[in-house]
């Protein structure tokens, strides 16, 4: 009986399945053009095709060796879930800052050794280079608080 690490069998997997997908999207939706005259579909085709290689590269060698059948652990999937579409619920509406603030709390409930003290201070400092980044260093116009009353 021949074992499988399961492990990087999924994850080379999914990788491959990602950048098939975004070859099929750079090839049908986008110019090709040519090596002299690259079209804008040319570098995401070359990159999805460096995408799928690494797949490939991850799984034959998880063909040949053993490995444990993964846990689906279904309480980080649900918390990080939750947390991204909060910050993209509250972004528009209440400004950066409070956007990333309950993004990272939320994500923070996914760990059950982080305390909530713990999360917020990590919160605060996300909040704190998120905007230092994004209005100071790139001047995007990301409104820090914008509150809809």
């Amino acid at each position: 009986m021949r074992r499988v690490d399961y492990r990087d069998l999924i994850g080379g997997g999914l990788i491959v399945l990602a950048g098939a997908g975004a070859m099929y999207h750079s090839l049908t939706a986008f110019s090709l053009g040519t090596l002299s005259r690259m079209g804008p579909g040319y570098f995401p085709a070359l990159v999805s095709g460096l995408l799928i290689l690494c797949g490939i590269v991850i799984i034959i060698p998880a063909l040949m060796r053993a490995g444990p059948m993964p846990v689906i652990e279904f309480r980080p999937l649900i918390w990080i879930s939750l947390s991204t579409l909060a910050f993209a619920l509250m972004l528009v509406p209440f400004g950066l800052i409070p956007a990333i603030l309950a993004q990272t709390v939320l994500a923070g409930i996914s760990d059950r050794k982080m305390s909530w003290k713990g999360s917020l201070i990590l919160a605060s400092a996300v909040a704190v280079g998120a905007t230092l980044i994004f209005k100071v260093g790139l001047g995007l116009y990301v409104p820090a608080f914008a509150w809809p009353w």
